[in-house]
């Protein structure tokens, strides 16, 4: 004992420094959705029959052992008033050899210690045969108390045996049940016979019925398999193949999947289209930025070039004057991208309370002053106060930008009229000109960036005009106010339209017109007239 336990550690230890030959579990193979449906109503249709072949089999037997068991009860009340007529003679059997035995009734005359005195059994045509000694050994035992039991004879078979007692008298009896076995026995083999054709034929039935259903996620899936080969990241995203229509039925779970792969598909392609038009605008603009960037960088390297050689080529204060201006146009554009840079980012504005119609003024002033050879109008129409909240100098811009579009758009001789409407819900200004309009065509991009209107809208001078940022800036600047901007044009008459919200802005009323008793509006209209 004791040796056995010094080398169980050793084994222990080197068991453990003896590397594991066992392989991992394997993970089960996932079957398809088909075959596992398949499998399950198989397995269910196997259990469903055997439970009612079972359930068939156990109450036709109890309904022939119940009859049985009472043929058994009448033939020992016959056996025993037979046994009655000689009760002196224990061994008496005579009554078997009356006529209305069944054959293979079996009877006994038993004593008063219950063991089997004779025994005899009633053939076919033929006088009662007495039992031999193992026959006897099989039916030792049974009370007399009328129960039944179930013994196997030999020589005669399976019988269903009672034992009753009347009057001091007691008699076995018994009947074979061949009958009842060979009955039971023919129903389990009819029942698995028609059980085995009803699940062959429901299996052809699920399969084809399986395969039919699940065939629309087939061909979902196939779809799903060709856009997924697709070259999303090069050429044109589009056209990419959609289940049809019939498999995208909302009340089937593969018509569900169906109508979300499209929407997924819709979606995949609206976002590289996107994704690619912003890849576009994004190389426009890197390309115009390149280029007006390109002219001013021109022009003084080349005013320096003609200084580098002498003086005599060049009046050093015009060129001097030339670099200057080529630099100023560059830091205006450069400063320009970094507003927009910023406003791209969403840096937040200087906030504070700002009189849309004073600012709307001031810019109309700048603008005569600017180009006097227009007809400058400001418009009025305030029923509160034309308070907004915001960047006082950043929508100064705005205005300015929008009056100097029309300016440098529009011929001499044009009216442009700024007007500020305001109520206790909203601030508007609108710019308004008789010029010659904006083309159709470039209408949807004319707050795009560099965008420039050159080749349809007359200028008012030959060297005017700017880098195609400054309603790209309006733009953004209203959008970072919480307000937009729309514009409409046609021949004789563009106006751009900035909403922004009041300060301490109140929600609209439900009914906004107004009735016969409402006070009507007088504008404020002041006309700057132009100068010779």
């Amino acid at each position: 004992m004791s040796t056995l336990t010094a080398r169980e550690p050793a084994v222990g230890k080197r068991a453990a420094r003896e590397p594991s030959t066992r392989k991992p579990w394997a993970r089960p193979r996932t079957r398809s959705i088909r075959t596992r449906l398949l499998v399950f109503v198989t397995a269910t249709l196997i259990l469903v029959c055997a439970a009612m072949a079972l359930t068939t089999a156990f109450v036709q037997r109890a309904y022939l052992m119940g009859d049985l068991d009472g043929r058994v009860t009448n033939a020992a009340s016959r056996s025993l008033g037979g046994a009655a007529l000689h009760p002196e003679n224990q061994d008496d059997l005579g009554f078997l050899n009356e006529n209305g035995h069944p054959a293979g009734l079996l009877a006994a005359r038993l004593d008063g210690d219950g063991a089997i005195v004779a025994a005899e059994v009633v053939s076919q045509d033929a006088a009662p045969k007495s039992l031999t000694a193992p026959q006897l050994t099989a039916l030792a035992d049974i009370a007399p108390d009328g129960s039944k039991h179930t013994r196997t004879v030999p020589g005669l078979g399976t019988y269903r045996v009672t034992a009753v007692e009347s009057g001091g008298i007691r008699v076995l009896t018994g009947l074979p049940m061949d009958d009842v076995q060979r009955m039971i026995g023919g129903l389990v083999v009819a029942e698995a016979a028609v059980a085995v054709a009803g699940l062959f034929v429901a299996g052809c039935v699920c399969t084809v019925v399986i395969r039919r259903q699940l065939r629309p996620l087939g061909r979902v899936a196939a779809t799903a398999a060709e856009v997924s080969r697709a070259p999303l990241d090069r050429g044109e995203v589009a056209g990419l193949t959609r289940v049809p229509a019939r498999d995208t039925d909302p009340d089937s779970e593969a018509g569900q999947v169906g109508a979300a792969l499209n929407r997924m598909i819709d979606h995949v392609e609206s976002s590289l289209t996107a994704r690619r038009h912003t890849e576009e605008r994004m190389r426009r603009f890197l390309a115009d930025a390149s280029h007006e960037l390109r002219t001013p960088l021109a022009s003084i390297s080349g005013y320096a070039e003609l200084m580098n050689r002498g003086t005599d080529r060049i009046e050093p204060v015009l060129a001097w004057r030339r670099v200057s201006a080529e630099s100023a146009r560059m830091t205006g554009l450069v400063e320009d991208l970094l507003l927009l840079a910023r406003l791209d980012e969403g840096r937040p504005l200087h906030s504070a309370e700002v009189d849309l119609a004073a600012l709307v003024a001031e810019a109309v002033w700048d603008a005569r002053a600017a180009g006097d050879g227009h007809d400058w109008q400001l418009e009025l129409r305030l029923d509160a106060p034309s308070l907004v909240l915001g960047d006082a100098a950043r929508l100064h811009q705005v205005v300015a930008n929008l009056l100097a579009n029309a300016r440098v758009h529009t011929p001499a001789g044009t009216t442009v009229v700024a007007s500020v409407e305001a109520d206790p819900h909203r601030c508007v200004v609108r710019v308004r000109d008789d010029g010659p309009g904006i083309p159709p065509g470039l209408l949807p991009q004319v707050f795009d960036r560099f965008t420039r209107a050159e080749t349809s809208r007359a200028r008012s001078g030959p060297h005017d005009g700017g880098s195609g940022l400054g309603l790209a800036i309006a733009a953004a600047i209203v959008s970072a106010h919480g307000g937009r901007i729309d514009v409409e044009s046609e021949p004789g008459r563009t106006e751009f339209t900035i909403e922004l919200p009041p300060s301490g802005a109140e929600p609209p009323p439900l009914d906004t017109v107004s009735g016969p008793s409402a006070p009507a509006r007088v504008p404020f209209t002041r006309t700057f007239a132009r100068h010779s």
